[in-house]
């Protein structure tokens, strides 16, 4: 553990570069007592220097490849927990979720720096490439110097592989730069074609036997990426690749759509990885993302963990507040019991009564969102066991936690660490799990035309079998038809609603409409909870509530960014699918140009 969260120094020692946007690429780290021709002498050097890449991945807003929770205050912001805040899966209203928020109803503008997750981290890129070009100093065989080339690589792969999702074209970097490196320091852009293509190399190289092992035990430290896990890696980044191009009309998805199947279908048949299954169906899912601790449990393929003392977060105390609760679009995704949507299926009661929306659903809804019966189980609002407090409880209600839709999350919530003291919680992070991969294959094979019933029952049956949900069945799917004019067949349908129930609150929903070319679902106000006389009624102080309300067919529901600026989403499909570059990298570059639909007026 120590390797994996020691502070970053060697860096600045050996390496000669750090690099963001021109007088950022040529900043030159003092030299130490170190010197690079002095550094590179046996494989624990290539281990310690790989170490330290990791340990720059660590800040979430500057690499967003591992992304965990951040430390201290910024787990308040940065790390995957909130990133469903970009989508319609939930709704934050609170000030430090602003950016989630602005950027989800399409109200963001150019930024004059860098923005969380976005045109920065540069000196990850060039620690990486520094490595690169002195691993073959190493006196070892070329095969032991493959482990760390392969590592190197793959992290390169996602660093461009996450530019690339958010800004399109982008300058690639294979070396460190020079001061005399003008074509690179004040070029143009490289096309997205040939980014991606060196992207895909980074992945082969990677996930090619024999380079990265298969079980990474270096003096037992934890952290660092295994093969099966550069398999899950490529297999996503693929996927992304292969639909952006599908449905943005780029061409060429099918070997990308082939490469994300195969990189999974390997990872699910050959890694020692299997679903977290007790055999509670009311249960599992839930307790799955509740772990203090996930050394050796079956599911996860890689985890970021926290040490008191060392490396800590604040992150589920500050989420209860700020993650606004799940939305009406999101709750009303949930199949019933009998496989089917809630606008086919003869089980749904509706939401008249607030925990009718709970009965015959799939589990994993009452899993994900408190029902309040539950308030006990999880010690939600930390009351006294037994206190008989009401829930849900609507921001401006008294008497414990609140939130803006009335659906409180709980997927991720855990009594001790949501009421600690300030930045002492060691709260672990999923990053990559089995659960994903099965999604991938599942959706690459359908995206090829290509999916058989066995490979829905090495894959999403697998994951419905967990919650004991009918499987997913070729011949019998259904026709939800609130989905009809999606553009994509039924079967695509419900894999992407599995991949949304399965994956709910893991920040994997913005990103997939942006790929699906689905952004005007980004149009559509958030609403919450039914709010009409006998729902406020069945609550203490709902008189009290400041989130306003609309009616849908004649039907009160909360409108949580009623009377803000939010109110009214748009989405831009002209520039929306795409970040703006800052301006503080084209006044650098201008030949970088700015992305489509972007001015720096806006």
């Amino acid at each position: 553990m120590k390797k994996y969260i020691l502070r970053f120094g060697l860096l600045g020692v050996i390496s000669t570069l750090s690099f963001a946007c021109n007088d950022e690429f040529l900043q030159r780290n003092p030299q130490d007592q170190i010197s690079n021709e002095s550094f590179w002498n046996n494989e624990t050097d290539m281990i310690v220097y790989n170490n330290s890449i990791y340990h720059i991945a660590r800040r979430e807003d500057d690499v967003s490849i591992l992304m965990g929770h951040d430390e201290g205050f910024d787990s308040q912001s940065r790390g995957w927990i909130y990133h469903d805040g970009f989508s319609d899966n939930t709704a934050p209203r609170h000030s430090r979720a602003d950016f989630f928020a602005k950027k989800r109803a399409g109200k963001h503008s150019v930024p004059t720096n860098p923005e969380y997750f976005g045109y920065k981290g540069w000196n990850f890129l060039s620690a990486i490439n520094f490595g690169l070009e002195n691993y073959d100093r190493v006196p070892v065989e070329q095969a032991v110097k493959n482990k760390y080339i392969a590592e190197a690589r793959l992290l390169r792969a996602m660093f461009y592989a996450d530019k690339v999702s958010k800004f399109g074209d982008v300058t690639w970097i294979d070396k460190s730069l020079n001061i005399d490196d003008d074509d690179i320091l004040y070029g143009e852009r490289d096309p997205r074609d040939f980014v991606m293509g060196k992207v895909l190399e980074d992945l082969n190289f990677a996930t090619a036997a024999g380079n990265i092992p298969e079980n990474v035990d270096y003096g037992g430290n934890p952290g660092r990426l295994n093969r099966w896990a550069a398999l899950h890696v490529k297999a996503r980044i693929c996927l992304f690749e292969g639909t952006w191009r599908k449905y943005h009309g780029l061409g060429g998805e099918t070997a990308w759509l082939q490469a994300a199947a195969d990189a999974a279908l390997e990872l699910i048949q050959d890694g020692p990885y299997s679903l977290y299954m007790t055999g509670d169906p009311t249960r599992d899912y839930n307790k799955l993302h509740q772990m203090e601790d996930y050394t050796g449990v079956s599911e996860v393929i890689y985890w970021r963990r926290y040490e008191a003392g060392i490396f800590t977060n604040h992150a589920l105390n500050y989420h209860r507040g700020y993650n606004g609760g799940a939305t009406k679009s999101m709750v009303e995704d949930y199949l019933c019991s009998d496989g089917l949507p809630i606008s086919l299926s003869p089980l749904y009661l509706g939401d008249a009564v607030y925990t009718d929306i709970f009965v015959d659903r799939d589990p994993r809804l009452r899993q994900s969102i408190l029902h309040p019966a539950d308030v006990d189980v999880y010690g939600y609002g930390n009351h006294p066991a037994g206190s008989g407090i009401v829930y849900p409880k609507i921001q401006g209600m008294s008497g414990g936690q609140t939130i803006y839709t009335g659906y409180h999350l709980i997927k991720h919530f855990q009594n001790g660490p949501s009421y600690a003291t300030y930045n002492t919680s060691t709260t672990p992070a999923i990053v990559f799990r089995l659960g994903e991969t099965m999604l991938i294959y599942a959706e690459a094979k359908a995206e090829l035309g290509s999916i058989t019933q066995g490979d829905l029952d090495i894959s999403i049956n697998l994951l419905r079998d967990r919650v004991n949900m009918p499987h997913m069945n070729l011949a019998s799917i259904p026709v939800d038809p609130r989905y009809t004019g999606d553009g994509i067949s039924p079967l695509l349908v419900e894999i992407r609603r599995e991949r949304r129930i399965e994956l709910f609150s893991e920040g994997f929903r913005y990103d997939d409409l942006r790929r699906w070319k689905q952004g005007p679902k980004l149009r559509q106000k958030d609403f919450g909870m039914r709010w009409d006389d006998a729902n406020k009624a069945a609550l203490t102080g709902a008189g009290d509530a400041t989130v306003g309300f609309s009616n849908i067919g004649g039907v009160p529901y909360l409108e949580v960014y009623k009377g803000t600026d939010y109110e009214t989403p748009e989405f831009d499909e002209n520039k929306h699918y795409l970040w703006p570059l800052p301006l503080s990298a084209i006044s650098q570059n201008p030949n970088l140009g700015q992305n489509p639909g972007w001015t720096s007026g806006e």
